[in-house]
């Protein structure tokens, strides 16, 4: 079987079968300690200082990444210019995302939080339809592209709208995260259209710390009351964007 038609066939195995899952587990709620961050320290009259200024690292990608792509003589190539388009969304969607989590940090609460959210679904799905159209058909991630994003949005709103309604489910957010991790994972495996591909390991390996020092977040902030493990969250993710980026930037085609 072609490579990339099996690819296919992955991509779409892995949605379906993390779809069936969020199906029948239980509902998640939003645990209602998630806005008491370990860090609750002002400075120059902004309240939960690190965590806001921590987003820095995402406007800063963002405004780089978006630089880059739409200058004449930039060193980012594609095989079929309109694969530039997920990418540009992606860097998009970062300095989206630096405002809206300063947005939440600030005041953290349901209600900001989804400003928090949205973006980074814009960022995720984005991705996803960059690994289809450069590992398995360029035509297939374009058409995609619209509906990633449109599902991506609806996954926070839907968490949003169950909060609203006393019934907070977070399931559908988490497959959205999941599936796009799983899919950088899984593009490692298919066949390249451009040298670099190990960049996408150290992708994940910063989305897995970024989760890591999200969870350990007060015991992290504990040694010292240095930084919290929220705000390394915020700069690991920030790096990981970045190495998109660079991955842009020093990857070769490969011709056949």
């Amino acid at each position: 079987m072609d490579s990339r038609k099996f690819g296919g066939i992955l991509m779409t195995g892995l949605a379906a079968l993390l779809l069936v899952v969020a199906a029948v587990i239980p509902r998640i709620p939003q645990a209602a300690t998630y806005h008491n961050f370990a860090d609750h320290r002002g400075w120059l009259g902004i309240p939960n200082f690190a965590d806001v200024a921590s987003n820095v690292g995402f406007a800063i990608v963002g405004a780089l990444g978006l630089y880059a792509m739409l200058r004449r003589s930039s060193r980012i190539h594609f095989l079929d210019p309109r694969e530039k388009w997920p990418y540009l969304i992606i860097f998009l969607g970062l300095l989206l995302t630096a405002a809206g989590s300063s947005y939440y940090h600030l005041a953290p609460d349901n209600t900001r939080l989804v400003w928090d959210r949205l973006p980074m679904t814009i960022v995720f799905m984005s991705l996803v339809a960059a690994l289809i159209a450069e590992r398995i058909s360029v035509r297939a991630g374009l058409t995609l592209l619209p509906l990633l994003l449109t599902i991506g949005v609806a996954s926070a709103l839907q968490w949003r709208w169950t909060e609203m309604h006393g019934r907070g489910d977070l399931r559908f957010y988490a497959v959205i995260q999941l599936y796009a991790i799983l899919a950088v994972i899984l593009a490692l495996f298919l066949k390249p259209r451009y040298t670099r591909g190990s960049d996408l390991a150290v992708l994940a390996g910063f989305y897995v710390l970024a989760k890591l020092t999200e969870a350990l977040d007060t015991q992290i902030f504990s040694f010292g009351h240095v930084i919290s493990g929220h705000t390394i969250k915020h700069i690991a993710a920030a790096a990981g964007s970045y190495w998109i980026l660079r991955m842009l930037e020093r990857r070769e085609a490969i011709l056949e």
